[in-house]
């Protein structure tokens, strides 16, 4: 296993598998959302999950709206998958009930999606806020906040409101905005790791690659030196790409966070 860490009290190794390949969310274009999406069934997910176990990782994420990546986690639970799940949660037409659902499927934590904390910034909405992560605690699981917008963490982080943060070392949010675009900008990053340096609450690091963009050894190298001991990294891993992507990323992981 992955070097660990008591994570908000779920033991959590420092390298997490994410979903975004399993749902076709290349961040690139759409020809390569289909070609993700397309090679990830059901039966790829599983695999892919079976492998990251065995390679060294405890822990994995998944949004829950995508479909047949949810039904997939479902399975995978019920069948006794033997890694943790943490659920992004981004049902904003009823979103406690949302909560519900994936605390009854099984997530050991739960986060609320980027896209809509940085709308309830925009619209400094702190009573949704609240009444979302207040329902959610009810359930006795760490929760977290995502956010593209740096700003918006630290809003949030002002009004003390979530166990741990979700920060992406790229504020790629402005595809969730009509109008909005995408981008992956160099500064981006500074500002992120800043954040994550400069509050006590653990960090859940991603976009750590900028979506493929970064070399692994360069971007991981850096993102494992400058979070903090007990943050964690989530990364999704391409098998469509390269069959034994999982087992060298572990690795690698492996080699960086070894001490000197």
């Amino acid at each position: 296993m992955l070097p660990t860490v008591d994570f908000c009290g779920v033991p959590m190794t420092r390298l997490l598998i994410g979903a975004n390949p399993f749902g076709g969310f290349s961040h690139q274009n759409k020809e390569r959302d289909a070609f993700m999406k397309n090679f990830h069934t059901t039966e790829q997910i599983l695999l892919t999950w079976e492998r990251a176990w065995k390679a060294g990782i405890n822990t994995f994420v998944t949004n829950s709206e995508t479909k047949h990546v949810i039904e997939t986690t479902q399975k995978y639970l019920a069948e006794g998958g033997p890694m943790s799940w943490i659920a992004q949660v981004g049902r904003s037409d009823d979103m406690k009930a949302h909560i519900d659902y994936v605390c009854e499927i099984g997530c050991k934590a739960l986060f609320l999606h980027g896209g809509l904390m940085d709308n309830l910034f925009q619209e400094k909405d702190e009573a949704t806020l609240r009444s979302w992560i207040g329902h959610a605690k009810t359930k006795g699981l760490p929760v977290g906040v995502a956010a593209h917008n740096i700003a918006a963490h630290e809003w949030m982080y002002q009004l003390g409101v979530a166990d741990f943060h979700v920060v992406p070392f790229f504020n790629c949010g402005s595809l969730h905005n009509a109008g909005g675009g995408e981008h992956f900008w160099l500064e981006d990053v500074t500002r992120a790791v800043n954040f994550i340096q400069s509050i006590s609450k653990p960090c859940i690091a991603y976009k750590v690659l900028g979506a493929g963009r970064i070399e692994a050894k360069m971007g991981l190298g850096y993102a494992y030196r400058n979070i903090k001991p007990g943050d964690v990294v989530n990364l999704g891993m391409n098998r469509a790409d390269n069959d034994n992507i999982v087992e060298e990323d572990v690795q690698l992981v492996a080699e960086l966070l070894k001490t000197p």
